[in-house]
């Protein structure tokens, strides 16, 4: 599969009038999103879980081939710190399950303030049926070792890959054999925008790290003003450039 670029989330109101056609309601802006994207990641459920029929729901509303990752609940990784994550676990599935086929990878966002623990991440990862795909990302600089490397690729978790003010704040580790990579602020104006040189660099990063056939998910978290839109368009086109596979045409939302 080529590289798949999308945005984090998509019901952002100061989207209208950029993406979304002034005219268009809010209940459509899906279907639309649809139309220049292949990919999003729901972050709608780290806040409250989707009920199995809304995820179906989303599944009936977008087309073959388009991939739903999920950020996982924070009751499982903020409030109950990745302790007993048996049922939390479960219980997403079991929701998420109405995606069907557009299920992606699911997103364990850590808090900032949780220290490594690299044997109750294993614990977490161990919930997770083979045929799930979970992205980690730790927040504390703690997690940097040779441990938590090993539970990841133990587990064959991708390390998200993330950055902040147009620099890794992650190391950059392969851990499995597709890659996970988050975008949440530029320092290009107006804020916060990427430059082009920043998105060329982590374009030239994913080409020198996975093959082209590998799965690698891409996610601009950095949505005020329709930057995430304009940044994740962007990007593919930079990868594109640098020979990559991009799913989608990604065409200018404007």
């Amino acid at each position: 599969m080529p590289l798949l670029v999308g945005t984090s989330g998509w019901q952002y109101k100061d989207w209208r009038g950029g993406l979304y056609p002034a005219g268009l309601p809010q209940r459509l802006w899906l279907e639309e999103y649809t139309r220049h994207f292949t990919t999003v990641e729901n972050n709608n459920a780290f806040y409250r879980l989707p009920t199995p029929e809304t995820f179906a729901g989303w599944r009936e509303r977008t087309p073959q081939g388009f991939v739903m990752a999920v950020k996982a609940s924070r009751y499982l990784t903020h409030v109950k710190r990745l302790h007993d994550p048996a049922e939390p676990v479960a219980r997403l599935l079991r929701h998420a399950d109405g995606l069907g086929d557009r299920l992606g990878p699911v997103l364990l966002q850590l808090p900032p303030t949780l220290r490594a623990d690299p044997g109750t991440l294993d614990a977490a990862l161990a919930c997770f049926p083979a045929g799930v795909r979970v992205a980690v990302e730790p927040r504390h600089p703690s997690w940097w070792t040779d441990g938590t490397r090993a539970v990841l690729e133990h587990r064959r978790a991708a390390l998200c890959w993330a950055d902040r003010d147009s620099r890794p704040v992650t190391p950059l580790w392969r851990t499995a054999d597709w890659g996970y990579l988050r975008f949440h602020s530029g320092r290009a104006r107006p804020w916060p925008h990427y430059g082009r040189r920043a998105l060329t660099g982590w374009a030239r990063r994913i080409a020198d790290t996975w093959p082209d056939r590998a799965d690698v998910y891409c996610y601009f978290n950095n949505d005020p003003g329709g930057a995430a839109v304009e940044d994740a368009t962007a990007f593919a086109r930079a990868a594109a450039a640098l020979g990559r596979a991009v799913a989608g045409n990604h065409p200018d939302p404007h």
